[in-house]
């Protein structure tokens, strides 16, 4: 019998994130319903052996390798092509879903098949939400947000870009989620070809749903569903700090792939 949700867990040097989530995802309320795909993405460290020793005699769970690291979409595209559910959730490994988080988001997706994407509410330990549903930005939205001196002087255009200013529980249309935790149906997944392998990292969130909403579908955010994210993360960090690091460089290569791919809708 095929499962009715196929997650995908990709991670890249951080096997002890990737065990606590699929904990997280095996105390599901229909965790018999769930195929766990952990996706090592080409660490070359320990973290093969590690995941190999603690996921080794759960059988719902599938530990597969990439050859290369091709990042973050690729990563993604490649785990899903192992997936057989009805349904694919793309979790990152720092995530971990409320008991019933999952089965919440598959009674949306199945009430309403108008929804491409279906995100829940991304929740600090110290209780505060990440601002994870967003409008569209412009080059000068991302900039504001990555240098905080600017802000003061743009504080409705932050505001709208991040939506700080909705307050409501009730599931909402947005523009794009934030792509931490993402379900979709697996056949829309692949009809869209998953993420666009040509982002190694960033953008492929906004990105997939930017194509979601051209063939009309819907993404939605879900506020009353709640995931546990981690804070410290290189999407939280300064302009200057993002510039003196690898990770940082490859976020700014993105964002010039973003906006030369949808410049004429930008």
């Amino acid at each position: 019998m095929s499962p009715l949700v196929s997650a995908i867990v990709l991670t890249t040097w951080t096997p002890g994130y990737a065990v606590r989530c699929v904990a997280a995802l095996r105390g599901q309320t229909i965790a018999d319903q769930i195929e766990i795909i952990v996706v090592e993405n080409h660490s070359q460290d320990d973290s093969i052996g590690i995941l190999r020793t603690r996921l080794k005699d759960i059988p719902t769970v599938r530990l597969i390798e990439t050859p290369e690291n091709h990042g973050y979409g690729w990563g993604n595209n490649f785990g899903a092509t192992y997936a057989t559910g009805k349904y694919i959730l793309i979790i990152n490994p720092d995530n971990e879903p409320e008991p019933n988080a999952i089965e919440k988001m598959v009674a949306m997706m199945e009430a309403d098949p108008s929804i491409g994407i279906l995100a829940p509410r991304l929740q600090y330990g110290d209780g505060t939400v990440r601002q994870s549903s967003r409008s569209f930005p412009t080059i000068l939205d991302v900039i504001i947000k990555r240098i905080p001196l600017l802000q003061p002087f743009f504080k409705q255009r932050i505001a709208r870009y991040l939506q700080s200013g909705v307050t409501s529980l009730e599931p909402r249309d947005t523009d794009w989620v934030v792509g931490a935790v993402l379900m979709l149906q697996l056949d829309f997944y692949r009809e869209l070809k998953g993420f666009d392998e040509r982002f190694f990292l960033f953008f492929e969130d906004m990105d997939l749903s930017r194509r979601t909403l051209k063939v009309g579908k819907r993404v939605v955010y879900a506020p009353r569903i709640t995931v546990r994210d981690r804070k410290d993360r290189l999407s939280g960090e300064s302009f200057l700090s993002i510039l003196l690091k690898k990770t940082g460089r490859i976020h700014i290569a993105s964002a010039v792939k973003y906006f030369w791919k949808w410049r004429a809708e930008v």
